[in-house]
């Protein structure tokens, strides 16, 4: 099942505005941006963070599963879905914590 628009843009909504969150559907389902570095996917109207050692001291213990078959274990967000202000830190946290994106290369034509 696809999520739906509807959904992403509840959990994008709950984020403090700082945060510059931004998605884009991929795959039929949905990548979440902070600034620029992708820290979240939307799959199947669930929410999953990227798995840091930063965000998981922050979270505790958090309940890993995968965002769709086949894909590594990330954190799934349910409980605290509605709860702007520990959402907005746990992404401040993982962007951090994560790589900054590699700037993009111009394509070249066709020959």
């Amino acid at each position: 099942m696809a999520s739906s628009l509807d959904f992403v843009q509840f959990v994008v909504d709950q984020f403090d505005a700082d945060c510059d969150l931004t998605f884009r559907k991929m795959f039929g389902e949905y990548g979440v941006y902070s600034r620029g570095t992708l820290v979240a996917l939307v799959c199947d109207d669930r929410l999953f963070i990227k798995p840091t050692d930063a965000g998981r001291a922050f979270i505790g213990d958090p309940v890993e599963a995968p965002a769709y078959p086949g894909a590594k274990p990330s954190f799934l967000i349910e409980d605290r879905i509605e709860d702007g202000p520990w959402l907005s830190e746990l992404v401040r946290i993982t962007r951090a914590a994560l790589p900054p994106p590699k700037p993009k290369k111009g394509r070249k034509g066709r020959k």
